[in-house]
């Protein structure tokens, strides 16, 4: 995708300015600004200005421009602490108010919803455009591309801060005054968001070629009609959820002339409304699981699992963004043995997630589960003298987890070893970085990078990914027709690719319930989802507050020290009902006096 971003694109009218010495000095505009009407004027400038839309979608797959994965309950920034600057930080132990600007999201996605109402309002004006044999289909989809990513951008509010201002079509002058009763708006309801991001998705799908594959190589990762439609289902999901499903904990929550903003009535419908958006998506864009054999020929579920996010544009993408920073998040995910930080720790929680070879969980009778001792013997995915609690885990685990003992992924300098232990090779002694967890985020990591030598392989930072929609389909058709043959059928294929013995089809609601939710967290464990999946089932004061759990990386001093084996608390953190939505930044509250907080802020 040959999308850029203007170097400097001031937007700006050319100032009249008069010197004794030479009038018209002052009056030239200087050659590395144009005036706004050139950059509707010209073909180029239109689209770098479009290029600078879509530059707002976050560049998440660093961990310090997000606090999703810090914040959830499966994984720790190492460098989390006191003046580091990262806001996971403050955030986990509670220390944060609506003054505080931690992952203020609220600026930034308004002036890219500005920017894109405004392109929308003059790509009519661009005649160079027009005049090619294609030009109005042309000008069309570009308005289109710029009506998803404004819909994007209100969902990625509506995600973090709950019901949020719509602006409509026409954007607000920029010169007004802040006490200018454009500037005075009052937050639209949740319901009303929901459609109006619904009905932007929809439309933006009209004139959006189908599928990535009907682009031009150099388009990928620009907006398709299946976008549009996987983001919907995003919002239908998050919408049909407990947290804005008939939740009584909102139901004082109200503008200042009392209208209601959350509806505390359940309403069945709209899980009907999630599952028919995944369901498009599932039946209208011949998306698939990726699935990969081995050298040999023969199927193998942990290239399958790991593989994904390496395959450019495999079978599985939705949407991705091809300029990224997937090089920093592999330095800052690899051990210091490959001179990277191992700032990404895994926790102990999400370590136990995972399930054993033959699909039991590791409290399962009969799972095998070992939580003393080491091997004898090499397995596929484990090498002899591997402490046990780590052999006979499904793929996914191998896929997601470098844990103590384990083989570090890229081998062109010979297997090492990567050691967490007090002492070991990214062990605590003596270095900032090193896992506080004992364990390092693994998953996302190209086997051929290779940190010590700036080595990093360029692919597309999978955004959406078609196992999610099969999740999110499940899930929404499981609250509102239990027992539906296809529940059981598409979380089986997402269990089948990851060599896991099938869910029984005919479960109750509830404990069909547990492995829908069990299984998203697995599949799509270190993706930024499992922070709001908490907050949108209405179980974060359970998951991500009290204490959390690791090895003990403060004792050992070789790999087969029983003391390191140890469930050792890191962090206690905490969670207050108030933190199931973000505050609005107490700069906006200050400018808009028909604003109201979010409750408990």
């Amino acid at each position: 995708m040959k999308i850029k971003r203007l170097a400097y694109l001031a937007l700006v009218s050319t100032s009249f300015l008069t010197t004794a010495c030479n009038k018209d000095f002052l009056n030239q505009v200087p050659d590395d600004r144009i005036t706004i009407e050139q950059v509707f004027a010209r073909r180029r400038y239109s689209e770098e200005y479009l290029a600078n839309i879509y530059s707002t979608i976050p560049n998440e797959a660093y961990r310090n421009t997000s606090p999703w994965e810090g914040c959830s309950d499966d994984a720790d920034i190492t460098y989390d602490r006191p003046g580091s600057g990262y806001d996971t930080y403050p955030i986990n132990l509670g220390n944060w108010s609506a003054a505080s600007g931690y992952m203020d999201t609220w600026a930034k996605y308004y002036r890219g919803i500005r920017s894109a109402s405004y392109f929308m309002q003059h790509i009519d004006e661009n005649k160079e455009i027009k005049e090619l044999p294609n030009g109005q289909d042309l000008i069309d989809k570009y308005k289109a591309e710029a009506r998803f990513l404004r819909a994007f951008f209100y969902y990625g509010l509506l995600r973090q801060y709950g019901p949020v201002i719509l602006l409509g079509d026409t954007p607000i002058a920029g010169d007004l005054e802040p006490s200018d009763a454009e500037m005075q708006k009052p937050r639209s309801s949740y319901d009303e968001c929901v459609n109006y991001i619904v009905s932007e998705l929809d439309l933006a799908a009209t004139k959006l070629p189908k599928h990535f594959t009907e682009q031009a190589d150099a388009d990928y990762g620009r907006a398709t009609a299946a976008t549009c439609k996987a983001i919907k289902s995003r919002v239908l999901l998050l919408a049909a959820s407990p947290q804005f499903n008939g939740n009584t904990d909102y139901a004082g929550f109200s503008n200042i002339d009392g209208k209601q903003l959350i509806s505390s009535t359940f309403d069945k419908e709209k899980w009907k409304r999630a599952a028919d958006a995944a369901r498009d998506v599932i039946t209208g864009f011949n998306f698939s699981l990726y699935r990969k054999n081995d050298a040999t020929g023969k199927y193998d579920p942990y290239l399958s699992c790991r593989d994904v996010f390496l395959d450019p544009w495999n079978s599985e993408v939705i949407f991705a963004r091809t300029t990224n920073n997937l090089k920093d998040w592999e330095r800052s995910t690899s051990p210091r043995l490959a001179n990277g930080y191992a700032a990404v720790a895994v926790t102990q929680q999400l370590v136990d997630e995972f399930e054993m070879q033959n699909g039991k969980g590791i409290r399962e009778t009969g799972s095998g589960y070992m939580e003393t001792g080491f091997s004898t013997a090499a397995t596929k995915y484990t090498t002899a003298g591997t402490y046990n609690m780590y052999v006979n885990r499904e793929p996914r685990f191998y896929v997601n987890v470098s844990y103590n003992g384990s083989l570090w992924i890229n081998t062109s300098e010979g297997n090492k070893v990567i050691e967490t232990f007090f002492t070991g090779n990214t062990g605590k002694k003596g270095s900032w970085d090193f896992p506080r967890t004992g364990y390092i985020a693994r998953k996302n990591i190209h086997p051929n990078s290779n940190p010590r030598i700036s080595q990093y392989i360029a692919r597309p930072f999978i955004l959406v990914r078609y196992a999610e929609i099969l999740l999110n389909y499940v899930e929404a058709l499981n609250e509102y027709a239990p027992g539906d043959p296809d529940i059981a059928k598409y979380l089986n294929e997402i269990r089948n690719r990851a060599g896991l013995p099938e869910v029984t089809p005919g479960l109750g609601q509830s404990e069909m319930r547990a492995k829908i939710r069990h299984e998203r967290r697995v599949e799509l464990a270190l993706e930024s989802l499992r922070y709001f999946d908490t907050r949108r089932w209405k179980i974060a004061e359970q998951t991500d507050g009290g204490n959390f759990y690791g090895m003990n990386v403060d004792a050992g001093t070789k790999l087969t020290d029983l003391v390191f084996y140890q469930r050792t608390v890191f962090e206690r953190r905490v969670f207050l009902k108030s933190y199931y939505l973000f505050p609005i930044p107490q700069s906006e509250m200050d400018r808009d006096r028909n604003l109201v907080q979010n409750p408990g802020w």
